[in-house]
């Protein structure tokens, strides 16, 4: 479908990306490893690794030449694949480790950013193949440098896994504790969902789904200082004009990833999926969801007010943006990652926002709790708990939810840990300090809500 851009939108384009940090978070190449499947490992491996730098191994290179066409940097080149519990399932193995290195070598060959579909679907359950993938998870993430994992605990229609949910927060104590050399990064690559959405091109949580076609082409914007210096130039107008820019400024974010997106797919020769308008903060100044909160009228993130204000910029941002695509996908909202926004991180540390408040704001927005860093010596228990409660706010409201959190070992509230790159800085985060230990020891599925009845 071809675009039509006027001269005044490219030189809005011009600017947003000279002064206001827009540009196209990544494009995100799905693969369909169905076919993959093998009884002999080494064979898996093998026909994994062939498939993926066959399918991919242009991607890097056209979408630098797309970025360069438009002029609007493209800043990640991804790929997501079939989740790996279901390809390897057949295969006599016992850990699916050396399945994660051969991603990661197809991630080396065709340079991308990241690869992610090291993932399992257990929202109802545990096959063989599924809790072998996620017990192969703390290794294979500490032995692979561009692997991302994600595991799906709970959904509206099945209720919550809570053995599951258990057994996550122990592999997130592992991996940290694998990790723990490089303060537990490995777990800024791991993400525990509910509602997961099958065609997210972000990362750690991307993968292929089951009903998408052989390849695909998915797209996720940002835009956070774009609508950032939309905000600023109304100060004091009411919240439904505030809202009606924000939904205005939305339209023309997601309009950029719109073309880049159709233009890399026809360039690939494959199909174009969708765009995820999330608005993707980073550590940037400028960049940042919780200054957009602020220039609203809060004196802080986190302060009272809040979320009503995140209510506000998700839903205008999904109303300008879904006018803007032939196909929105993907988790589509705002993000409020506190590593990755310099906003998020200077609230923690003025002691405007707490892990409660987090959860709170999860509630109306995309996401979850996402790039928390807590003590290392929190329990793998509270951790479970905190999973099982993001998980009950998306199965409830029928909403994406996920906890990407960091046990940092050997760190505690008032110390920092610093990843760099995207993953950005965090403080240490205090945790709740009585247990959940006997809650989460029962084990067993949390039923879904009545509406899960509907067809």
């Amino acid at each position: 479908m071809p675009i039509s851009i006027s001269n005044e939108e490219i030189l809005e384009t011009i600017q947003m990306v000279e002064t206001e940090n827009l540009d196209i978070r990544t494009i995100t190449m799905g693969i369909s490893l169905r076919d993959c499947c093998h009884s002999d490992l080494k064979v898996t491996c093998n026909k994994i690794y062939d498939k993926i730098t066959k399918k991919a191994e242009n991607l890097v290179k056209i979408g630098e030449e797309v970025s360069a066409k438009y002029g609007i940097p493209i800043i990640n080149k991804r790929i997501s694949v079939t989740p790996i519990a279901m390809v390897a399932e057949s295969c006599q193995a016992d850990s699916y480790v050396d399945i994660a290195k051969a991603l990661d070598r197809a991630a080396k060959t065709t340079g991308v950013n990241f690869i992610g579909g090291f993932s399992a679907l257990v929202q109802k359950g545990m096959t063989i193949g599924d809790e072998k993938l996620i017990r192969s998870i703390p290794e294979s993430l500490a032995e692979t440098e561009f692997v991302c994992s994600s595991v799906n605990v709970g959904s509206t229609k099945t209720g919550i896994n809570m053995d599951a949910v258990r057994l996550m927060g122990q592999i997130i104590k592992d991996t940290a504790e694998i990790t723990k050399e490089q303060d537990g990064i490995g777990c800024a690559k791991l993400v525990v969902f509910c509602n997961v959405p099958e065609d997210n091109p972000f990362m750690a949580g991307a993968f292929h789904g089951v009903g998408e076609p052989e390849v695909v082409l998915n797209v996720g914007v940002s835009g956070p200082g774009v609508v950032l210096s939309a905000v600023r130039k109304i100060p004091n107008a009411p919240f439904d004009q505030l809202a009606a820019q924000i939904k205005q400024t939305a339209f023309k974010v997601t309009r950029s990833g719109e073309l880049v997106g159709r233009e890399a797919a026809k360039r690939l020769g494959i199909p174009f999926g969708i765009v995820d308008l999330s608005l993707a903060p980073t550590p940037a100044i400028g960049d940042s969801v919780a200054d957009i909160l602020e220039a609203m009228g809060l004196e802080k993130c986190g302060t009272h007010g809040t979320t009503a204000a995140l209510a506000l910029l998700n839903d205008a941002v999904k109303k300008g943006g879904a006018m803007a695509s032939s196909h929105v996908g993907g988790l589509s909202g705002a993000f409020i990652p506190v590593s990755e926004d310099a906003g998020m991180i200077r609230a923690v540390e003025a002691g405007a926002l707490h892990l409660d408040k987090l959860e709170a704001m999860t509630c109306v927005c995309s996401v979850g709790l996402d790039m928390i860093a807590v003590p290392g010596n929190t329990s793998a228990q509270t951790i479970a708990a905190i999973i099982a409660d993001e998980a009950a706010i998306g199965m409830i409201n029928k909403k994406t939810t996920a906890v990407r959190i960091i046990p940092v070992p050997n760190k505690g509230v008032g110390e920092s840990v610093v990843f760099g790159g995207l993953l950005g800085y965090a403080p240490i985060m205090p945790v709740n300090d009585f247990n959940s230990d006997q809650f989460i020891a029962r084990g067993g599925r949390i039923p879904a809500p009545i509406h899960a009845l509907n067809n």
